[in-house]
């Protein structure tokens, strides 16, 4: 009940720039005034993956808590995980506002925010008060959008946070820091991941990719990051395409878009990954997640686990028990026991989709 309170007041956030609404929604999650869930997640949804238990696949995104300010709260919503970031080593203002746009009649989003954040020391403070965290724990890295030296600076991120999180994500796919999606290259990506890999005791490494990826891009990114001992890939950031058909005012606004619109291009992009890596990545879908329905979806094309960010923005608190419960209810309906058991189930089918 007090979840669904909590989502009542998005109407009056709604009210407010998204950039102020969501400044807004983190203090009060940092101020504890969303309560935690308490009701256990069914067996069927939990999964062993990156060397954890996940009592339920369904996670937030990176993008939300840039600074791991709200941790607390939010690793006790009902998530089956968390992703905080994207950090950069130093602090960055980002681009100028205004820069978040809502697409209300698209459920969607566009954001050209640029990595603004506060930069690693205080997100390595924040993050060293959720030692005894519930879920396991992510986080997003990303570079400067001056001064950068990517090999130099990803390998420097993943030690300043190698003991704080359970796993931590490569950020090369932004579309709001110029170049930062030339990292995808093969021989780019190859010399970051050759560099992180000298970082003793670090954690489970994962790769965040395009939905704009050409299909032999994203070939070679799957075989480079087998090749470099990486264990997975979220599929996918936000894009830069436009899909036909939007309705919205601010459609047209320059940026990444997220939401309902990209749920077809990065569905179609994991279920190509799924065939490429052949069982040896671990796969994170995300992009336009908005029912159980959708998640499974997700997990049909060859997710392990899949992440929130749009739709979270959108609903509230009182989304994440209604995906998994929606969620629960279709894996019964495609006669499935377990959540492992429809992982990459219509892979190929998903991957031809127009």
């Amino acid at each position: 009940m007090l979840l669904s309170l909590a989502s009542a007041a998005l109407p009056a956030l709604r009210l407010l720039d998204p950039e102020r609404a969501h400044g807004v929604a983190l203090r009060a999650l940092s101020w504890g005034l969303a309560p935690p869930t308490r009701e256990p997640d069914h067996p069927a949804l939990a999964l062993d993956c990156l060397g954890h238990r996940f009592a339920n696949p369904i996670g937030l995104a990176a993008g939300f808590d840039k600074n791991a300010a709200a941790g607390p709260a939010l690793l006790r919503l009902g998530f089956g995980f968390v992703e905080t970031g994207s950090v950069t080593p130093r602090p960055q203002s980002g681009n100028p506002k205004p820069r978040v746009f809502r697409l209300t009649q698209d459920q969607a989003i566009v954001n050209r925010l640029g990595f603004n954040n506060l930069g690693l020391a205080t997100y390595t403070r924040n993050l060293a008060r959720l030692s005894h965290r519930p879920i396991p724990l992510g986080a997003n890295l990303g570079i400067n959008k001056q001064g950068a030296d990517p090999v130099r600076d990803y390998k420097a991120l993943v030690e300043a946070v190698r003991a704080l999180v359970d796993y931590a994500v490569i950020n090369v796919s932004s579309p709001n820091t110029p170049g930062l999606r030339d990292l995808q290259s093969e021989a780019q990506l190859r010399s970051i991941l050759q560099a992180v890999a000298t970082v003793d005791r670090r954690p489970p490494i994962l790769v965040k990719l395009a939905p704009d990826l050409s299909p032999d891009g994203l070939a070679a990114v799957v075989e480079t990051c087998v090749e470099q001992g990486v264990a997975g890939l979220i599929l996918g950031n936000s894009t830069i395409s436009r899909p036909a058909g939007l309705q919205s005012a601010h459609a047209s606004e320059a940026g990444g878009l997220s939401g309902r619109p990209l749920l077809q291009l990065a569905t179609m992009m994991l279920a190509r990954a799924y065939l490429l890596a052949r069982g040896r990545l671990v796969l994170i879908g995300t992009g336009g997640i908005f029912s159980g329905a959708d998640a499974l979806t997700k997990i049909q094309a060859g997710a392990s686990l899949v992440q929130l960010y749009t739709s979270f923005a959108f609903h509230g608190p009182a989304l994440i028990p209604r995906l998994k419960a929606e969620l629960l209810a279709a894996l019964r309906d495609a006669r499935l026991a377990t959540l492992a058991e429809a992982i990459g189930t219509r892979a190929a089918e998903l991957a031809e989709q127009a």
